[in-house]
Parts: structure tokens; sequence; C-alpha cells
């Protein structure tokens, strides 16, 4: 419970850090949306995750660019993905993990067609891991609803040599309403399964609010999702806060 209660204190102090900063595209933290920049659009994103764990308390950062190269592919540039472990024990570690880039085209889109649609690859590399990923992402528009919903399939070689094989299937769904065109509300869900060299794997679900905050080209996007399952060695509680703005 402290760790969770040292997590919230730190979300909200980020969040009211970056109010007067204002708004963005980001409606949900672990749900992407299936539309894409502009073409000739530029933007930074700053990703902040906070996990809870029985014995540790987990902080990561992401911070990456993104550009639309049409208006319906956008590309983007992990520069770093690094986190810092604090153990209950006192002591502590900070990795840096990977780099890499993602690409996502957009097939239809969410105000123009019955269901919008984008495909997602990802890849990463660092000293410990190795990484592929792709998505389908699907979304929504019902008013001032939004609903999204992405398929996540992730392998991974991880170790000095790569040697670990995992596989990761996801499910990220959440809901969105729009009170004004400033403040949105809603609630996300995750469920993970984790497939240590592609054998069996338990299925976690994580459920939450969140809220996303928009104006002048800048946002800020924030969901807590705690595990409604009791899977040990997977964090209890997960915060993730989302912070960007156009060039």
């Amino acid at each position: 419970m402290k760790h969770t209660l040292y997590g919230a204190t730190l979300l909200s102090t980020l969040v009211l850090g970056l109010l007067p900063a204002g708004a963005g595209e980001r409606r949900f933290a672990y749900t992407y949306d299936s539309t894409t920049l502009s073409a000739g659009e530029l933007e930074y994103e700053q990703w902040f995750t906070f996990k809870d764990y029985d014995t540790k308390n987990r902080f990561e950062f992401r911070h990456e660019l993104e550009y639309g190269i049409t208006d319906k592919l956008q590309v983007g540039a992990y520069l770093s993905d690094w986190r810092i472990t604090k153990y209950d024990d006192g002591s502590s570690e900070t990795e840096w993990r990977t780099a890499g880039f993602d690409v996502i085209y957009n097939l239809t889109h969410p105000g123009e067609s019955f269901i919008g649609s984008a495909l997602y690859g990802e890849v990463l590399i660092g000293p410990e891991k190795f990484a592929l990923e792709g998505k389908l992402l699907l979304e929504k528009r019902l008013g001032r609803v939004v609903i999204g919903y992405n398929a996540i399939l992730e392998a991974e070689w991880e170790g000095a040599d790569y040697e670990e094989q995992v596989g990761v299937i996801e499910n990220t769904f959440g809901v969105s309403y729009q009170i004004n065109p400033s403040i949105l509300i809603g609630f996300e869900g995750l469920h993970e399964i984790e497939l240590a060299e592609w054998s069996d794997g338990r299925g976690v679900l994580y459920l939450g609010p969140n809220l996303s905050l928009r104006k002048n080209g800048f946002f800020v996007t924030a969901a807590g999702l705690f595990q409604t399952t009791e899977v040990s060695g997977e964090p209890d509680t997960q915060i993730r806060l989302l912070g960007g703005f156009h060039f």
C-alpha cells in the first residue's frame, strides 16, 4: 500500500506540473488511437510509468519523437528507454534498456469510416534485450465517447547473449468521454500473458481510470491500473503518465 500511495503522490505532482502547458492527441495511456500525425507534423512524447511490486518499486522512462511522413504514415524514434528500481532492502538499480523505432499506418479513419483501424510495428534493441512488436489498432467514435482496442503480439530475446526467449500476448482497451475540448475522462484495461520460451503463461488483468488534458498543442494523459487477478511477481499497481507537444 505504501508503494501505491507513493506512486499516486508522485503522479499528482507530475500532472500538476504539466497542467499549465496543456493538450494533445493521446486520450489513452495504454491504448493507441488509430489516427496518425498529419504530413510534416512533429511531436515529442515523454513517458513515465510507475510499477508497484511486492518487494520493489520501478520507475520507467521513455523519450520519443514522432513524425508524419504522409497523412496515413507515421514513424517514431524511441530515443531512450531506461528505468530505476528501488528494493525494499534499501538498494537500488539504474538501467538503460533500449532504443528503437516504430511505424504506424492508418487503414481507415474513425471520423470517416464505421471503425478506425491502423497497423503498428516496433523494434527495440539494447544490451540485454531485442524485441519485435506488432499491433492492430481499432477505434470507434460515438459522439463524445471514443472506444479504443489494441491487439498486441511481442517477441523478446533477453540476456547478455539474447538467449532467453519470451512471447507476450496483450489486449488493451479503453473508453474515453470528452467533457469539453480540454478535458477527457474514462477508464482503461490491460490483459497480458507472458510466455517464457513461448510456453504456458498466466494471464494478468489490470483495470483503472484515466484522465486526459489538452490545450494549444500540448497534452498530458494519466492512467492508474490495478491488478484484479492474483498473479505473484507482477505489479499490483501501474501508473502511467504521458506528456507531449507539437513542434
